[in-house]
């Protein structure tokens, strides 16, 4: 299951998810946002988003985030990047609950029109259109990005979310309007 991934040099607009809930979060969600300028343009910058834990709820709260970035990396070598970058930040994955609380957790939610699942990467990451936490602020700054999938935009599969429960009970409270000198 993978479309044809975009050769280096070609430039595609890359959506990923920003979430942090331990130390300084906006200041770790600013400095993630910072160092992504490394890999291309910072497009967009949703607004900072408070919401609770799913799953392992006994943690602070999270403060979450979507980014546009405008990259010729490749998928693979993007997500790598991302890595990095939590790891810069104090994250240490194979360290870590899953669902349990981290300084940083980049995921890369979509890669342009991109279909393809790898035993590193899925795209569109699997979870994408069941966290109200990721859609609400893809939403705010790509209501029209369609999930290659199944075609729905994000502002529908919010909606739809909303409507079906999910983690829609969850507190969401933006926290900051966005800005793209973060």
């Amino acid at each position: 299951m993978t479309t044809e991934t975009p050769q280096r040099g070609e430039e595609t607009i890359a959506y990923i998810a920003l979430g942090s809930n331990l130390g300084d979060r906006e200041g770790t969600l600013r400095s993630a946002i910072a160092a992504l300028r490394e890999f291309g343009s910072v497009e967009a910058i949703s607004s900072f988003y408070e919401t609770a834990p799913i799953g392992i709820t006994e943690q602070p709260n999270f403060l979450n985030a979507v980014v546009a970035l405008r990259t010729a990396l490749p998928p693979e070598e993007l997500m790598a990047a991302l890595l990095r970058i939590e790891q810069q930040h104090g994250r240490d994955r194979s360290a870590s609950v899953p669902k349990g609380p981290r300084t940083l957790d980049l995921d890369l939610l979509s890669y342009g029109d991109n279909v393809m699942e790898t035993p590193t990467l899925t795209l569109p990451h699997p979870s994408l259109a069941e966290r109200r936490f990721v859609l609400a602020p893809l939403a705010e700054i790509a209501p029209q990005w369609r999930h290659p999938v199944s075609g729905k935009t994000a502002a529908a599969l919010l909606s739809e979310l909303l409507h079906r429960g999910g983690d829609s009970s969850q507190p969401l409270r933006k926290i900051h309007s966005s800005t793209a000198s973060a």
